[in-house]
């Protein structure tokens, strides 16, 4: 692992926990799985929810499905973007209709990613209900959205960097927030 001068907020095994008591939470709150099905927001929300998925399947013995879903084409800023944005697949291969849908994204922030994947979802189905699991809420919301299941809290000023890194792309796991003063010549 590279080194890193960043405040820690979680590492390895701290993540393993965090992941292990939302998954236990989604379960108890859900009276079990029936119904229940994790869509990740790519890219880091897709990792997280596959975790979750893994993490599920051992304490209930049952396999939930799981979507992937790609926001671009619902954000709010896109007639603002300078660059094309690069679309990737969505891929929610069950029904959304009467389930429950565990939304699932590693940083909530302002919540206009949640927003735009909650329009996302509609266009899919019409679920029972959507809930939200994030590993990380920064605070600094700009819409009136939170979540259900929350990794941590980390009160962030909207200057500073909150890292996410997974072992699975980033070769660890690592969350990190780093003030905007130490990375101004970036």
């Amino acid at each position: 692992m590279p080194k890193i001068n960043k405040n820690i907020i979680c590492d390895s095994k701290e993540m393993d926990r965090i992941l292990a008591r939302i998954a236990a939470e989604i379960v108890a709150r859900n009276k079990g799985c029936r119904k229940l099905a994790l869509v990740g927001i790519l890219t880091r929300g897709v990792c997280l929810a596959r975790r979750l998925q893994g993490i599920i399947r051992e304490i209930s013995a049952q396999e939930l499905s799981l979507g992937i879903l790609d926001i671009t084409l619902y954000r709010d800023d896109l007639a603002n973007a300078t660059h094309h944005p690069v679309l990737r697949k969505t891929e929610i291969p069950f029904s959304l209709d009467g389930a429950t849908v565990v939304l699932v994204d590693d940083v909530l922030y302002t919540g206009r990613t949640v927003r735009a994947a909650m329009d996302g979802l509609i266009d899919f189905g019409r679920p029972q209900s959507i809930q939200l699991a994030v590993l990380v809420d920064r605070g600094c919301r700009e819409l009136p959205i939170s979540a259900d299941y929350i990794g941590v809290e980390v009160p962030a000023s909207p200057q500073d960097r909150v890292m996410v890194r997974f072992k699975e792309s980033d070769g660890f796991d690592l969350v990190t927030v780093t003030p905007r003063s130490a990375f101004q010549g970036e």
